[in-house]
C-alpha cells in the first residue's frame, strides 16, 4: 500500500488516503485507490462509493491525473489536479495542490475548474503560479492532442 498526502500551498496536510501500487515509472508512480467517502455530486460528475481511481503522479510535471471508473468498470472521465511535482517515497506520495483542476469527460472535453480560487489565492509564490500555469497548459495540450492517458479518446 502507498499513502497519498495532499498538501496545501503552505505544506499543511489537507487529505490522506491509501492506494495500491500499480507501477513505478522513471519519473512517477501509478496507484489505484477506491473512493471510500460518501457520494459527492460535483455537477459535472458524481463520485460514488467504490469508484476506482487510477492515479498518475509525476516527479517532473506540475499535475496529476486520476482516471475514474465506476465500480462496474465503466469510465466516468479524468480528474486532473494542477499541483507541484510529486515527492515520491517508497511508502508515500506527497503533493502540493495549487487550486486549479481540470475535469475531462469521456468525449475528451476539458472543463477548467477553480480559476477564481487560483486567481484569488494570496498564498501562492510566483514559482507556484508559474508552475501551475505551465502545468495547466501542458494538461490541455495532452488532452487536445490525445496523448498519454488521453490517447484512446475518440476525435471529434
Amino acid at each position: 500500500m502507498i499513502t497519498l498526502v495532499k498538501l496545501d500551498p503552505q505544506g499543511n496536510e489537507k487529505i490522506r488516503y491509501q492506494g495500491e501500487l500499480v507501477q513505478r515509472l522513471s519519473q512517477g508512480i501509478i496507484i489505484k485507490a477506491i473512493w471510500t467517502w460518501p457520494a459527492l455530486d460535483l455537477g459535472y460528475t458524481r463520485f460514488e462509493p467504490q469508484d476506482c481511481f487510477t492515479e498518475y503522479f509525476y516527479a517532473d510535471r506540475w499535475f496529476n491525473i486520476f482516471e475514474i471508473a465506476s465500480s462496474d468498470g465503466k469510465r466516468k472521465g479524468w480528474y486532473c489536479n494542477v499541483a507541484e511535482p510529486a515527492t515520491i517515497f517508497d511508502d508515500r506520495i506527497e503533493q502540493v495542490d495549487l487550486f486549479l483542476d481540470v475535469w475531462v469527460n469521456t468525449a475528451g472535453k476539458p472543463l477548467v475548474l477553480d480559476e477564481d480560487e487560483f486567481a484569488a489565492a494570496t498564498t501562492l509564490s510566483e514559482r507556484q503560479r508559474a508552475g501551475a500555469q505551465q502545468g495547466l497548459q501542458t494538461l490541455l495540450h495532452l488532452i487536445q492532442t490525445r496523448q498519454h492517458v488521453f490517447a484512446n479518446l475518440a476525435t471529434n
